[in-house]
């Protein structure tokens, strides 16, 4: 099984070329790096899916929100 967090494109901070792009990404205000090489449409204020440091899939911002929440939920009974 895999996991996918979803988080919100804020900056595009490396091009190497068309393809391959990093992009700075927000997870409720903890920011990563992210590989955008999967999702080369993806733009700024964008809601992606990233599973092990890879956007895989944009997403919208409620879907975006309510995975999320699903996420803290499932945290809390831990």
């Amino acid at each position: 099984m895999c996991l996918a967090i979803p988080g919100k494109l804020e900056k595009i901070i490396a091009e190497l070329d068309e393809t391959f792009r990093i992009g700075s990404v927000s997870f409720e205000g903890v920011v990563k790096e992210v590989n955008l090489a999967l999702v080369p449409e993806a733009q700024i204020g964008d809601y992606l899916l990233v599973h092990v440091g890879a956007a895989i899939g944009i997403i919208n911002e409620e879907e975006a929100k309510s995975t999320m929440k699903v996420l803290k939920q499932m945290g809390e009974g831990i």
